[in-house]
């Protein structure tokens, strides 16, 4: 499969794209997008740039704000999505708009008393530039934010240019596409919530499937990454949020952030967020743990209090990728704490996307049963995105 050096979306029908470069080698180093410099710079000259983007968009060292502004390009404003533009915001914590220190730049936050961009924002800019690094799961809120700015475009016709990363959970699919009564900001697209794909793919397809608000289309432009296959293993160089700073941390997402709708810690507020799972009164396995307040976690669940459980971080990261998202934690906390009636509070549904997982948790469903009833959303899902996508396998 070739892949196109720029993948543009207009108004109407997929257009190719101004240049074509060969599938990439395995072996090649993979190019960041933002790196492509020559590639699109061209479709900044003279505009009024706003930057969707945060500390994760890194030039060789150079953030992009700082690349772009050392080029003449001018950046009319910054779009800040949920942990701030430099990245340091605790999970959930409302971001101020402001100025940027270095640059004197205006910085709109998009995770404040406005998730969605104003429309008078987006009017001040000639483009949009996207520039964030995800993790492709569903509920990680930078997908949510893409959605917004690409309805907003639409909506203004405003043109959005996607700088493309690789997605470090590109190589599965997996999890139950979000039914319509539980959409919210952690799940605002009908995808799995592992859906392997980049943010860039992901426009083509909210755009092409007709996801927008009343059909619309954002003016697309997307710049791929080369030399990356969606089964590689990509580590970002850069942790793309606070609780998330390592590898093990990335896989083990989408299995452990449904105890976020629990009383169960899963290490915010220690030095080992997303790779444990404990709570004062489960079993004692290979950790204990205490959770406390810090930048990166403000008032933690358990805060203070010595929690038991499970050590996940030792698993290798083939183990952690074969299984999936694991439901078997879940399950096995929810027996162990007495299966309460209040062990899930509603968030969970926002989570998880459906309700019947409720229902069989309480039912006393296997781990391994549950995960089978969304197999076929899975199947679906991957031959509806197949047209969307811009990578080999």
């Amino acid at each position: 499969m070739l892949l196109m050096a720029l993948l543009t979306w207009g108004y109407g029908a997929h257009t190719t794209a101004v240049a074509q470069v060969a599938g990439a080698n395995q072996a090649d180093p993979i190019v960041v997008a933002d790196c492509r410099l020559a590639d699109y710079l061209p479709l900044l000259d003279g505009k009024r740039v706003g930057l969707l983007t945060n500390h994760t968009a890194m030039v060789e060292g150079t953030h992009l704000v700082d690349t772009l502004l050392s080029r003449g390009v001018r950046i009319e404003l910054i779009f800040a999505p949920e942990h701030g533009f430099r990245g340091r915001a605790a999970a959930g914590e409302l971001v101020r708009s402001g100025y940027d220190q270095h640059t004197g730049i205006e910085i709109v936050s998009l995770y404040g008393r406005n998730k969605s961009p104003k429309a008078n924002d987006v009017f001040r800019c000639d483009v949009v530039v996207v520039d964030l690094q995800d993790v492709g799961v569903r509920y990680y809120t930078y997908l949510s934010t893409l959605y917004l700015m690409m309805q907003r475009c639409a909506e203004v016709g405003v043109p959005m240019v996607v700088l493309d990363r690789p997605n470090p959970n590109g190589m599965y699919v997996d999890g139950p596409i979000i039914e319509q009564e539980h959409r919210s900001f952690v799940g605002m697209v009908p995808v799995p919530v592992v859906h392997g794909m980049t943010l860039g793919e992901l426009a083509r397809m909210i755009n092409g499937e007709g996801w927008l608000e009343g059909g619309i289309k954002c003016p697309l432009t997307v710049v791929p990454c080369l030399g990356y296959r969606r089964s590689m293993r990509y580590e970002p160089p850069v942790a793309p949020s606070p609780n998330l700073p390592n590898i093990k941390s990335i896989y083990l997402y989408p299995s452990l952030c449904y105890f976020e709708a629990t009383e169960v810690s899963i290490g915010r507020g220690t030095d080992r967020p997303f790779q444990v799972v404990g709570h004062p009164r489960m079993r004692e396995l290979n950790t204990t743990f205490t959770p406390a307040s810090c930048e990166a976690a403000k008032h933690p669940t358990q805060e203070g209090k010595l929690c038991k459980g499970a050590y996940l971080g030792d698993r290798s990261a083939d183990r952690i990728l074969a299984e999936g998202i694991n439901l078997r934690y879940l399950v096995d906390a929810y027996n162990q704490l007495g299966a309460r009636e209040d062990f899930l509070s509603p968030y969970f549904e926002k989570l998880i996307g459906v309700g019947y997982v409720r229902e069989m948790l309480r039912s006393g469903y296997s781990a391994a049963e549950i995960e089978a009833v969304w197999r076929e959303d899975v199947e679906l899902f991957k031959q509806q995105r197949q047209k969307y996508l811009i990578y080999e396998e």
